[in-house]
């Protein structure tokens, strides 16, 4: 009884735990969709701005953190990169990485 009682708490901290993933990866996918106004659908820009799918996850955070400084000049990005965190960036940035 004492192992079935173990493998149920491990089963139902495993649920929990997937269900906070699960919600990461909607506040990812949330915050990341905001970017895609002007880098275009899932990332592929249609326009004058440059499409985020496939940027590697490294230059994604090191363009939102210049942004954020003033170093990186752009239009409206300074605002945009000043309302995210760290982890955001590094978030957002795996996901862009991850489009194709």
């Amino acid at each position: 009884m004492y192992k079935k009682t173990i493998l149920v708490l491990a089963g139902l901290a495993g649920i929990a735990l997937s269900g906070m993933a699960n919600a990461t990866d909607v506040h990812t996918r949330t915050i990341a969709s905001t970017c895609m106004s002007c880098h275009g659908p899932g990332g592929k820009s249609v326009g004058a701005a440059p499409g985020l799918a496939g940027v590697s996850q490294e230059k994604f955070v090191d363009m939102m953190k210049g942004y954020k400084a003033g170093t990186r000049k752009g239009t409206i990005m300074k605002k945009h990169a000043a309302g995210y965190t760290d982890a955001e960036y590094a978030a957002m940035g795996a996901y862009f990485a991850s489009l194709k």
